[in-house]
């Protein structure tokens, strides 16, 4: 396919990037912390962390890390915990000692924790104290050997972290019971890590630097490799496409997504630390009234977001009340973006909400809108510097322009391929491009696409949910005899899981399957419509046919 799309970059958007710019991610955040040492990087709950700050809090995380823990370069180390001032910090301290970062969501079941941290074999974790019960249920078959415990407050200073921490614990009871014996805080972990020599590894281009985790359609969580030269790779080739409109030292984005998820990783944490810019982290961005107050504080000039997430502001009083002269950059990923959600925020911010495209497995941007894009096109953009494109039919042959055919992309930022998992890796990677598994089409001015997903994945709020994984836990009642998983339309959440049952004991419940399935899985996962049926739609081998039910 030519690659027509780079006659309509914007002035100043290269074709190319230099992958290798930076030998490791270790030396971007070394620039940032000396340039900008001065200027705020972080901000939550009202406190803030400078650059400066946040070079010697992570440098002295490392050095715990290395001198107190014993951790070596590649060891895997978990971060399980929502947007906190702590999360920048033991993440650049874990990839500041040469360890692989393995970002866990907090939300996780006993079921999901435990299969992620077997198979990262991940050493150590830091996790927040609302989610050390589930660590608990699995800790005696987990390979951890160190657990560092924080608490909401434990960087918003000795009064107001007090007062949070009280508030979480015993207000409003947001912490379970649990026992983990061994656990240092991390107050503690910082203060033993200022007494320690830090010492900076080797680092390069093709070590790991994160073991990103993504669904499969086996229904099993596969851990994407990410190497230091992938996501060195993405952020030049973000940069390529946003760095025009950007000001180093002088933007402020909105991070409400969460860190642990790749979008608001690579988007809001490492680009704007790149150009010195100022997070604002939303660790509740559910509370909607609480986040618009929180909007009202800051001139920011940029957000990242999903369809629910703009779609929920715009809908939130007082939203549209705020100062939106400086918005510069408004970007929706994870999920399509919704065309008269996408009309309302430009009527209302005056700034485009322009839509981006990528995968856990691209570190993750693949294409993006260009900043000059006059009005919402309903298409995920343009292809990002030196990233290429296919499109093919079943047969592996392209399609002809402006015909739909499965997505394939090659470029620096496609990971090595999967933890421990060569059948799968081979799947997906075949002759140096990755099969996306989604079906996209092209026109003539080089703009993509997707049309629909070849994989029968899942998308709730910018989620991926597998059928497989939901299917599996459903099958463990053992009042169910045969099960199917589908997506459904669903305005809040872009999709909803609805099941499709056929009963082996009649007195089997859609409330008791829901209950059992909230047990095993995160919230987002949960079905939110059960249909019980005599028998399931099936091919001649007897294979579900899921596409059969989704229109039903």
């Amino acid at each position: 396919m030519d690659k027509v799309w780079l006659k309509r970059y914007p002035t100043g958007v290269p074709a190319e990037i230099d992958a290798d710019h930076y030998s490791s991610l270790l030396d971007i955040f070394e620039q940032s912390i000396n340039t900008y040492s001065d200027r705020i990087a972080y901000i939550n709950m009202g406190k803030s962390i400078t650059y400066g700050e946040l070079g010697t809090l992570s440098s002295q995380f490392a050095a715990y890390l290395q001198q107190g823990l014993g951790l070596k370069k590649g060891d895997a180390v978990a971060i399980m915990m929502p947007n906190l001032l702590q999360y920048p910090v033991v993440l650049l301290g874990a990839l500041r000692a040469g360890c692989t970062v393995v970002n866990v969501n907090p939300l996780y079941t006993p079921r999901e924790l435990q299969h992620q941290l077997i198979d990262s074999q991940a050493k150590a974790i830091i996790i927040v104290e609302n989610f050390a019960h589930t660590l608990t249920d699995v800790l005696a078959a987990v390979p951890i050997k160190h657990i560092v415990l924080t608490k909401m407050g434990d960087m918003l200073g000795l009064l107001k972290g007090t007062i949070v921490n009280l508030v979480v614990k015993h207000v409003k009871k947001m912490i379970p019971a649990y026992h983990l014996p061994t656990a240092i805080s991390y107050k503690d972990a910082v203060a033993q890590g200022a007494g320690m020599t830090y010492q900076k590894p080797a680092v390069t281009g093709a070590d790991l630097a994160f073991l990103q985790y993504t669904g499969g359609t086996t229904g099993v969580s596969k851990g994407a490799m990410l190497t230091h030269r992938n996501m060195v790779a993405n952020l030049e080739q973000v940069a390529g496409c946003i760095g025009p409109i950007l000001s180093p030292g002088k933007e402020f984005i909105v991070t409400a997504l969460p860190l642990y998820h790749i979008f608001a990783l690579t988007a809001n944490c490492l680009t704007f630390m790149k150009y010195g810019g100022t997070n604002l982290l939303i660790t509740n961005p559910r509370d909607m009234p609480n986040f618009v107050k929180e909007l009202a504080k800051y001139p920011f000039t940029a957000i990242t977001g999903v369809n629910t997430l703009f779609n929920g502001l715009l809908n939130c009083p007082g939203f549209a009340d705020l100062d939106f002269s400086r918005l510069k950059l408004s970007l929706g990923g994870g999920m399509a973006v919704q065309k008269p959600v996408a009309e309302r925020w430009q009527k209302v911010t005056n700034s485009r909400l322009v839509e981006g495209y990528g995968l856990t497995e691209c570190a993750p941007l693949v294409t993006v809108s260009p900043f000059d894009l006059k009005g919402f096109n309903g298409s995920i953009g343009l292809p990002a510097p030196s990233t290429d494109i296919r499109l093919i039919d079943d047969n592996g042959v392209d399609v002809a322009p402006g015909e739909a055919g499965e997505m394939l992309v090659q470029g620096p930022q496609v990971m090595l391929g999967y933890l421990n998992r060569v059948e799968e890796t081979e799947k997906v990677l075949k002759d140096g491009w990755l099969y996306t598994g989604d079906i996209a089409r092209m026109d003539e001015e080089g703009f993509f696409y997707i049309v629909d997903r070849k994989k029968d994945m899942i998308l709730v709020s910018g989620f991926n949910v597998y059928p497989n994984e939901i299917e599996e836990v459903v099958a463990m009642n053992e009042k169910v005899l045969e099960v199917a998983a589908v997506g459904i339309p669903n305005e809040a959440t872009g999709e909803a899981v609805k099941i499709f049952v056929v009963k082996k004991d009649q007195s089997l419940t859609d409330h008791e399957l829901i209950a059992h399935c909230k047990e095993h899985l995160t919230g987002y996962k949960v079905p939110k419509l059960v249909e019980f049926r005599t028998e399931l739609p099936k091919t001649n081998v007897g294979k579900i046919l899921r596409r059969e039910l989704k229109g039903q």
